[in-house]
């Protein structure tokens, strides 16, 4: 089978479209008082999630999050081959745990923030190479247990600088198939379908380990805008395009201060990225008035604002072409409290609307 052609060394153009037949996304409260409110498919104003742990929190909201994919597809979960899913937590417990009781094959991952980037291309190359019909796609964070990993205890009532993020409390997850939904499912389903298309996932740039010597975990979009500036960078140059095949190239989690960063990199490559960039991080909050200082960040971050509001723009027909560039940071509690630095990554899928007659 011809799954794809590789591109400069990092790269893939499928040969086929691998459609995204369904997404959901649950979120905590205060996502749910942000400009993207009427988008979330939950949201929940329990933080708890009707648990006693915040780990065990986020475990129930990442289930969640993959039940109501699985069902707005008409599937059940016997139907998923693969489930890619991650977290922040140590050993990817959220995920794990939140998986484990739906008996679906299961790949951990880690990437940080990017891991919805990551898990969206496996998922893709699962598909495009034939291993699967219905591949899952998930990742999740939440605010309470990200600060107890790798900042300090929420009781501790720790001072933010200005350069710090807000952990988004949110979940999503995508449903990726070799097969765009059929006209008749929509009837009575939540199929990421119109009658005038659908989306596909068409290539991907796979992200490298960049470490630009920074160590302050409270400035993550400082680390992790290097990362992101050479994925971009690296995408454009291996697919032989330009800012203008694009109608938005729309990062993780860079917030107001990587942001800034990340198109001073690209300007120094002779790209002006300005007209079309946008950071998920920068969109999930309204930094004045919720008082998120630098924007959102968190694994949950991209995948909500990804699954609630960038897929179905590309649907509605807001955008024909974009480019999804998850960021993370790669710190652990163990490498910061050790000294290491703070190495980024960053993951790009292109995702396109694809109009369809039959």
């Amino acid at each position: 089978m011809n799954s794809g052609t590789l591109l400069g060394k990092a790269s893939i153009s499928f040969s086929r479209p691998v459609y995204i037949q369904s997404c959901a996304s649950v979120v905590g409260p205060k996502e749910g008082d942000g400009p993207l409110k009427n988008c979330f498919d939950m949201i929940c104003d329990d933080p708890m999630f009707g648990e006693k742990k915040w780990e065990a929190a986020e475990s129930a909201m990442q289930k969640e999050a993959a039940v109501l994919a699985i069902g707005k597809a008409g599937l059940t979960p016997d139907d998923i081959r693969f489930v890619f899913a991650g977290d922040l937590l140590a050993q990817t417990i959220a995920s794990s745990f939140g998986i484990a009781e739906m008996g679906i094959p299961f790949f951990g991952l880690y990437g940080a923030c990017s891991t919805m980037g990551e898990s969206l291309s496996l998922g893709a190359i699962a598909v495009s190479a034939g291993y699967g019909h219905h591949i899952l796609c998930a990742t999740s964070s939440h605010f309470a247990t990200a600060e107890k990993e790798f900042r300090f205890p929420l009781g501790y009532g720790c001072q933010r600088p200005l350069s710090a993020t807000w952990t988004v409390t949110g979940s999503a997850a995508c449903i990726l198939s070799p097969e765009a939904p059929h006209p008749s499912e929509i009837v009575g389903s939540s199929l990421l379908r119109s009658t005038l298309g659908s989306v596909a996932i068409t290539g991907i740039t796979t992200g490298k380990v960049i470490d630009f010597g920074f160590r302050d975990s409270l400035n993550m979009g400082g680390c992790m805008a290097p990362a992101a500036c050479d994925t971009i960078y690296r995408h454009f140059e291996d697919f032989g395009r330009s800012v203008n095949d694009y109608d938005a190239v729309l990062t993780g989690d860079l917030g107001v201060v990587g942001r800034q960063i990340l198109l001073d990199l690209l300007k120094e490559k002779n790209i002006d990225l300005s007209s079309v960039h946008q950071d998920c991080g920068l969109l999930i909050y309204d930094n004045q008035k919720q008082d998120t200082h630098s924007g959102g960040s968190g694994c949950g971050c991209a995948a909500s604002v990804l699954s609630s509001y960038i897929l179905p723009g590309l649907l509605a027909g807001k955008w024909k072409r974009i480019l999804f560039v998850p960021t993370g940071a790669l710190l652990s509690k163990v490498s910061f409290n050790e000294g290491d630095t703070i190495p980024g990554i960053a993951h790009a899928v292109v995702i396109e609307k694809y109009e369809i007659t039959s």
